[in-house]
């Protein structure tokens, strides 16, 4: 999905920049294109990043923990059972400062209680918008070409996308985040 709506803001000629963890989709061609791997880099990428930003579309949350201690050589399968300590990742969306001058939109993987759920992290997050998708099924969202979403907005409005192609999705998404940059904008003129 965020590989699709890079791809729909360079073809409205938005300047792109490509936060990305290993996958096996080319690089969008136009954009600037960062590779990350860990979670930590993809903090410090986002957040260096974030100067130079007008809108950041935070497309996938990385896992929510990670191992509290990494090991640099394969670790041996030991005899008895065996416990994975794992410590929280860092909230990137959580540590944005609540003040700035670009806009946020995140979104929201669901496999429950959608609208209830994307509203909340609305709030918890301090996102000018959140993007829900159901993830319960294959049909549509993580593993599929297809999705189908609901952008919530701060103000409490909702705007539903009837399933369709990721890219027909982006496309859309790139409209309805342009209208909302163009709002901001004339906000802040007055």
């Amino acid at each position: 999905m965020g590989y699709a709506i890079a791809e729909a803001a360079l073809a409205k000629k938005h300047v792109v920049t490509l936060i990305s963890g290993p996958v096996s989709i080319a690089p969008a061609r136009g954009a600037k294109n960062v590779s990350i791997i860990t979670s930590d880099e993809l903090d410090d990428a986002v957040h260096r990043a974030l100067p130079e930003c007008d809108v950041l579309v935070m497309c996938a949350a990385v896992a929510d923990y990670k191992p509290a201690v990494v090991s640099a050589r394969k670790v041996k399968k030991p005899k008895a059972s065996f416990a994975l300590t794992l410590v929280p990742t860092r909230d990137i969306l959580a540590s944005l400062p609540k003040r700035r001058r670009y806009l946020v939109v995140g979104f929201a993987a669901e496999t429950h209680d959608l609208k209830r759920n994307a509203r909340k992290k609305l709030r918890a997050k301090n996102c000018d918008a959140i993007v829900a998708n159901d993830v319960s099924g294959s049909e549509i969202g993580m593993e599929s070409d297809d999705n189908e979403v609901e952008v919530f907005f701060r103000n409490g409005d909702s705007e539903k996308i009837s399933r369709a192609s990721k890219k027909n999705i982006a496309r859309e998404l790139v409209k309805i985040i342009s209208k909302m940059w163009e709002k901001s904008l004339t906000k802040k003129s007055w």
